[in-house]
């Protein structure tokens, strides 16, 4: 019997089928037999020409790539049989012997058969690298250097991730729910199949357009969706017959203690968020992505075909598994069809026809993002006992730059009047007293001078600063081209070379010039450009929240953790420390996952902290929907108590993962890159940071007064209720009573908000202090 019923899924547009398929289908048949793919490989049997033909690769291409002619179909198909021997292969040779050794070797000699520029490769030794050989010389000369890197990045992801997999097999290990999201992507290889996308469609994303938050939410989303129905269909072959523990529904088994069946309910739920959000950002940040970046006609129709292809991936990717052998699919449930296929439109955006479909999957799931209050009373919040393994150690300094904040706060104007805001100041003196951020810094880096303590607490301040003003002052106008104009005046305050800083018009872009040249004054080139991107991520991340408070939406939990970071300010904070070290750490170790791994699971246990602390304030007197315990609440539909109780259980789970980082993969990195004394130290001491880090941020929140119901009663009700009440609608072009309203009429209005975009965005100086 199957383990679980299959459950309704989200999938609001039909598969259409290439009318190549059967030619693509011979053409890899004998491919797959030149390359060697039906021979034993050192006494293991891989496949024979049987198994190719039940899996039916050139189906799932043919699905998935509907439009393309036949020569590219072919060469698409032949990289699906080549990515699907090789997880066989790995499978075979290193997963089931436990080889991580051999599988180190292998994995590092595949990239010398991607070389970026073309050139000579090594002789393949087995099928995998002959395959590879093969494909890259056909696919990439026809591409762009741009596209050819993250090629390059992506398939070596897919490749090197895999000892990810290995080891958690090896020590018999499950991961937790969001080093799982962010590792499947890499393995699973769905965003190495969205580079194929362009490939297929003929549609390049321009360089500059590639690095944009919606892009990267496109090929994320798509990557997860795609992944989160690959481990619904592939639960009862991995987990049951292979013994694979990289599957999101045993991850859910065993992280909330669920049975099969609903475990599955709730990946198909998570694939159902990030299939909306994928199309949320489509319909909603492509238009204002166009207009910010003045993006030519053509580069336009690029984005949109690679979007209509990432779409068209996904309703051919669930139907070629709802018919390939490889895969669990008889005998369950299937989602309803409210209307006769023959008459569903298609193509992006279409979705919104089935927005009131009689379906389960497609109503309450996307509605309940929109519809929940934005004030609810939720008192104080019953704090769980956290999960922090490290003592706190405080700079001696700390009273000293408690002093200094308050009289550069006054210098720089942080207790002036806002005339958005009435003339009333954001801060008053005695609110940035409660908040105490030096005692924050002094926790953070408590080995730090006097000086750099100041630096550090002014950055808080600044940073705190500006993460009160845009909900005040943008989100309750809901003017996201403010926001993003106020965005573009900051990078003027931000020089990488020596240009003009201009006059600033508010105390943000005042202290923003002050805190730059002190910070930079003492960094090269290339920290400057890493701090720089690390202070527009910050900033970005403020104008994502401002987006949400407009479409009165709840974010989506995976895209809510992730963007997390970035209004934390954590890539900011971390910045700076790291930028102490010089450049003693080689740049390829920084990059490695372990690294990454490292710093992300710090900034998610300090931001799911402050969550925990800030549920009231931002629940009860801000109407903010940017908390942990509401996102959780909104997805598992559960109440404040249980929601505090996943969002604790997921900070103790990457504090346990940071442990195992310190503990065992940071001493194997060393030995992997044979790492000289020097730069183990250095890494040690930045280990030791980030506990400080974590240890500094817990005991501020204890201590400080910014989340304590008094300070907040005595802070949010003396502000006159005319105040924080939503400014009426100004008057337009359009009469506000004949207006659209409702769900899904902002797109209405998307074209308006654009032409104002363009009209504005290359005049900064317009913006109002």
């Amino acid at each position: 019997m199957q383990p679980f019923e299959l459950p309704d899924f989200y999938m609001p547009y039909p598969a259409r089928l290439n009318p190549h398929v059967d030619s693509a289908r011979a053409h890899t048949r004998i491919w797959a037999d030149e390359m060697g793919f039906f021979e034993p490989e050192q006494g293991h049997h891989i496949w024979d020409e049987s198994d190719l033909e039940k899996h039916d690769y050139g189906l799932l291409c043919a699905y998935t790539h509907p439009d393309c002619d036949s020569a590219e179909l072919s060469l698409i198909t032949d990289w699906y049989v080549w990515v699907f021997y090789f997880d066989d292969h790995f499978l075979e040779l290193f997963k089931r012997t436990r080889d991580t050794e051999g599988a180190r070797i292998y994995l590092e000699r595949l990239r010398d058969f991607m070389p970026l520029a073309g050139g000579p490769m090594p002789e393949p030794t087995n099928p995998v690298e002959r395959g590879l050989a093969d494909l890259w010389v056909r696919t990439v000369p026809s591409m762009p250097m741009d596209w050819r890197q993250r090629f390059v990045a992506t398939t070596t992801a897919l490749l090197e991730e895999s000892r990810w997999e290995l080891a958690n097999i090896t020590q018999g290990r499950i991961a937790n729910p969001i080093e799982y999201i962010e590792m499947r992507r890499k393995v699973g290889g769905a965003p190495w199949s969205a580079n194929l996308v362009e490939h297929a469609a003929g549609a390049v994303i321009p360089a500059d357009l590639a690095a944009t938050r919606p892009l990267e939410v496109l090929r994320d989303t798509f990557a997860d969706a795609v992944h989160l129905r690959n481990d619904i269909f592939s639960y009862e072959r991995e987990v049951r017959q292979e013994g694979e523990n990289a599957n999101g529904i045993l991850v859910v088994e065993q992280f909330f203690g669920y049975d099969t069946q609903h475990a599955a309910d709730v990946v198909n739920d998570l694939l159902t968020s990030r299939l909306q959000q994928f199309e949320h950002t489509a319909l909603t940040e492509l238009p204002m992505l166009f207009a910010e970046y003045a993006a030519s006609p053509q580069d336009q129709a690029a984005v949109v075909a690679y979007a209509k292809g990432l779409q068209d991936w996904q309703s051919g990717g669930h139907e070629w598994h709802m018919r390939s052998s490889r895969y669990m699919n008889k005998g369950g449930a299937t989602a309803s069809d409210p209307l006769p296929r023959l008459f569903k439109p298609v193509g992006l955006g279409s979705s919104a026809v089935y927005l009131f479909a009689p379906n389960a999957a497609l109503g309450p799931s996307r509605l309940k993002s929109f519809l929940r209050p934005r004030f609810e009373e939720v008192g104080p919040t019953a704090l769980p006992d956290l999960y922090l393994p490290y003592q706190l150690q405080l700079s001696p300094f700390v009273d000293a730059a408690r002093e200094n904040l308050l009289a550069w706060a006054k210098e720089m104007g942080f207790h002036g009047p806002v005339p958005e805001l009435g003339g009333r100041p954001l801060w008053r003196p005695v609110d940035l007293v409660e908040f105490d951020l030096a005692l924050c810094s002094a926790g953070l880096d408590p080995d730090a001078t006097l000086a750099e303590l100041d630096l550090s607490a002014n950055w808080l301040a600044w940073g705190t600063y500006v993460d009160d003003y845009y909900p005040q002052v943008f989100g309750l106008h809901k003017d996201i081209v403010a926001a993003k104009l106020q965005g573009k005046r900051f990078s003027a305050f931000m020089p990488l070379e020596s240009e003009v800083v201009p006059p600033a018009t508010n105390a943000m872009e005042r202290a923003l010039a002050d805190l730059w040249h002190r910070t930079t004054a003492v960094l090269d080139d290339e920290q400057k450009r890493e701090f720089h991107r690390a202070v527009v991520a910050f900033l970005g991340s403020c104008e994502w929240e401002v987006a949400n408070d407009i479409a009165n939406r709840i974010p989506d939990p995976v895209d809510y953790v992730e963007m997390r970071r970035r209004t934390f300010g954590s890539d900011l904070t971390m910045a700076l420390s790291r930028f102490s070290h010089g450049h003693l750490v080689p740049p390829d170790v920084y990059r490695t996952q372990t690294i990454l791994d490292l710093e992300h699971t710090a900034s998610d246990y300090a931001t799911m902290v402050n969550d925990l602390f800030s549920y009231q304030k931002e629940t009860q007197y801000e109407g903010d929907f940017h908390n942990a315990v509401r996102v959780m609440q909104n997805f598992f539909d559960c109440g404040p108590e249980d929601g505090v109780a996943i969002v604790n259980d997921l900070l103790t789970a990457r504090m346990q993962q940071f442990e195992r980082i310190v503990g065992r993969e940071l001493p194997a990195l060393y030995e992997e890159y044979e790492l000289g004394q020097d730069v183990r130290d250095s890494l040690d001491r930045r280990a030791t940071e980030l506990q400080d880090w974590m240890a500094g941020i817990v005991n501020w929140h204890i201590s400080c007064g910014r989340y304590k119901e008094a300070q907040l009663e005595e802070r949010y009700r003396s502000v006159p209720e005319d105040l924080v009440t939503e400014p009426p609608i100004e008057a337009g072009p359009t009469p506000s009573f004949a207006r659209p309203s409702g769900l899904g009429t902002g797109a209405v209005r998307i074209d308006g908000l654009c032409r104002s975009l363009k009209a504005n965005i290359s005049a900064p100086q317009s913006v109002s202090p």
